[in-house]
């Protein structure tokens, strides 16, 4: 029988923009898919149905591609952890909501992959992008236990717990619940569970 090469994007006009934007997503999508080693211009390209010398002419270079996708997924981690802030503030549900955040911007929203990444690349300075977005979680944290002992310490300690849970989760989680038969809610479901014990302060 005959075989069919797979059928490619056809390529088109689009202006920088819409072609630098889409190949932001579409390298997201292979990182997702295949790691950091699928970011590729040539990925990029047949992903998107541009030849590789345009790639290269609104990304300069492989590494002008990884490292324009890294801020990209960066912002998002920031934009996501500033939702969970805004949440805190308004909304009754909020520990539960802060933690389905931060997991889905590990997990879906793929910083899980990235934070992996920029460790294991050493590309520790794309790190300072996210500290004020953390500094504001924990800052919103605080405003909704006031009365927590220990305040400053503890909660820095609650954040850390959610984003190692997170992250851990987004990269080997899927891995760990086939092993142990559980469903993918399982690590979220069991940190929200453990975080109103230690929001709220005990009793006297």
């Amino acid at each position: 029988m005959p075989t069919h090469s797979p059928v490619r994007p056809k390529r088109r006009k689009r202006s920088a923009h819409e072609a630098r934007d889409e190949g932001l997503a579409a390298a997201r999508d292979l990182l997702l898919a295949g790691g950091p080693a699928a970011v590729t211009l040539a990925n990029v390209g047949k992903a998107i149905g541009m030849s590789h010398t345009n790639v290269i002419h609104h990304f300069g270079s492989a590494a002008g591609l990884q490292t324009a996708l890294m801020e990209s997924m960066i912002r998002d981690l920031a934009d996501a952890l500033g939702d969970a802030v805004s949440q805190l503030h308004t909304d009754a549900a909020a520990p539960a909501a802060l933690v389905d955040r931060v997991f889905d911007a590990f997990g879906e929203g793929g910083a899980g992959q990235l934070a992996a990444w920029l460790v294991l690349a050493r590309e520790f300075d794309h790190l300072e992008a996210v500290r004020q977005a953390v500094l504001d979680l924990v800052a919103a944290v605080k405003a909704r236990a006031p009365e927590l002992p220990d305040q400053d310490s503890r909660i820095r300690a609650i954040v850390l717990l959610i984003a190692i849970c997170a992250f851990g989760d987004a990269v080997i989680g899927p891995h760990l619940r086939d092993m142990l038969g559980q469903d993918e809610e399982a690590a979220r479901r069991l940190v929200a569970q453990i975080l109103p014990l230690l929001i709220v302060p005990p009793a006297s």
